[in-house]
C-alpha cells in the first residue's frame, strides 16, 4: 500500500549524524559500528533505499535546528543565525538529493499530483517525493526569513519545538505565544503556509486555535490518554483538530506510546512497545472523529533515536506495511486503511494547495 509519512528528520541525518541516506539501512549501519556519539548509531531505521522498499513515496521532511539561550539546558544553537544557517545547509542537502534524482521537492498542487500519478507504477528508482517543512521556528530570525523560506520551498512550519522558544512555547514549558507569535501565525496565514501544531505546550496550543485561521495538522503527535505527558495530545485537543479537519501523523518514538519510558534504560522488548501501540493511537483519534478522516502515519522515525527506541516488530522504516495488516485484523475496512497509511494527509495536501 502506498504510504505519506508526515515526519521524517531526513536532513538532521545527513548533516549532524553524517548518513548518506542513499545507502542502504545496513550499510549506514555497518558503517556506524563502534561510534559512541549517539546512542543511536547502528541503529537507524531510514533510508531512501528503505522507504522505495516500503512503497513509502512522499513524506514531509523537516528543516530543524533549535536555537537555545544562554543557560539553556537543551542541545541547539547559540544564537538564531547559526540556527538559519544549519537550516539552509539542510534545505541545500534536499536540493543535491533532487540534482541527482533521489528526491524531489513538491510546492504545488500540479507537481504533488504529477508525483502521486508517478508512484501508481514507480520504477526502481523513482524520487521520493517530500514536502519542506520547518520543526520549531526559533530559525526564523526574522519574520521576513520566513518569506524567504518560502520562496525556496518551504510549504509548513511548527512554531514550536521542545523548550520556551521565540515565537512560542513547546514541550516540557508552560507559556503563550506572546506579540512574536501572533505575527507568526498572521505570516503563516499570508503565505498560505500549513501550520504544524506539533509540540505546542497546552497554553500555546490553545492560544494559537483561537486566532490562526488557516490550514493546519500535527504531523507527528500521540494521544495523552495512553502516555499521560504535554507532548501528547489529550482528547479535547485532538477534538478541536477534527473540527478544523486536520490530520493527526501517529509517531514512533517508543517513550510516546508507552508511560514509564526511562531513557537509556527501557527497551522496545523490556517494555513490550510494538506497532501494536501505533494501532491504539489510530483507533483512538478515531473514535474521537468518529470516522477515519483524522489520522495518519507521522513516524518522527530516527528523529534523535533509532531501534532502541522503537517498536520491536520494526526493523527499518520499510516495515510500516505491517500496518494496513494489522488494521484488517481490527476490522478496518480497505478504504478506511488507505486513508490511515495515505489518502488523508493526501485530501488535506489537496484541499489546501487547490
Amino acid at each position: 500500500m502506498f504510504i505519506f509519512d508526515a515526519h521524517l528528520d531526513l536532513s538532521m541525518n545527513a548533516l549532524e549524524w553524517n548518513r548518506d541516506l542513499t545507502w542502504t539501512v545496513e550499510d549506514i549501519r555497518k558503517s556506524e559500528i563502534g561510534m559512541t556519539d549517539k546512542p543511536d548509531r547502528g541503529l537507524n531505521t531510514v533510508s531512501l533505499d528503505a522507504m522505495r522498499k516500503g512503497n513509502i513515496g512522499i513524506c514531509v521532511a523537516t528543516q530543524i535546528a533549535r536555537y537555545v539561550k544562554k543557560g539553556s539546558s537543551l542541545p541547539g544553537w547559540n544564537s538564531p543565525q547559526q540556527a538559519w544557517a544549519q537550516t539552509q545547509g539542510q534545505l541545500e542537502w534536499y536540493k543535491e538529493m533532487e540534482a541527482i534524482g533521489e528526491m524531489k521537492g513538491i510546492t504545488n498542487l500540479q507537481e504533488f499530483e504529477t508525483h502521486l500519478e508517478q508512484w501508481k507504477n514507480p520504477s526502481e528508482k523513482v524520487p521520493i517525493g517530500y514536502i519542506l517543512s520547518l520543526e520549531g521556528a526559533d530559525s526564523m530570525v526574522t519574520i521576513d526569513h520566513l518569506e524567504r523560506a518560502y520562496e525556496s520551498g518551504l510549504r509548513a512550519v511548527g512554531p514550536a519545538h521542545y523548550g520556551p522558544g521565540t515565537y512560542a512555547h513547546g514541550t516540557d514549558s508552560v507559556g503563550g505565544i506572546g506579540e512574536k507569535g501572533k505575527a507568526l501565525l498572521k505570516k503563516i496565514m499570508e503565505l498560505g503556509l500549513i501550520l504544524d501544531a506539533t509540540h505546542l505546550c497546552d497554553v500555546s496550543f490553545w492560544e494559537t486555535m483561537k486566532i490562526y485561521e488557516g490550514p493546519v495538522w500535527a504531523s507527528h503527535n500521540n494521544c495523552r490518554k495512553f502516555v499521560n505527558h504535554n507532548r501528547q495530545y489529550a482528547d479535547e485537543q485532538i477534538q478541536e483538530l477534527v473540527s478544523r479537519d486536520a490530520v493527526i501523523g501517529i509517531a514512533l518514538d517508543a517513550w510516546m506510546m508507552v508511560p514509564n519510558w526511562v531513557r537509556g534504560e527501557s527497551t522496545p522488548q523490556s517494555m513490550d512497545v510494538s506497532l501494536k501501540q501505533m494501532i491504539d493511537n489510530i483507533e483512538h483519534v478515531c473514535q474521537l472523529a468518529g470516522d477515519s478522516l483524522h489520522v495518519g502515519i507521522g513516524t518522527d522515525l530516527d528523529g534523535a533515536f533509532g531501534k532502541e527506541q522503537t517498536p520491536y516488530d520494526l526493523d527499518t522504516i520499510a516495515d510500516l506495511q505491517k500496518v494496513p495488516h494489522m488494521l484488517k485484523e481490527k476490522g478496518y475496512l480497505d478504504a478506511d486503511i488507505e486513508n490511515i497509511m495515505s489518502k488523508n494527509f493526501i485530501d488535506f495536501i489537496r484541499r489546501t494547495w487547490k
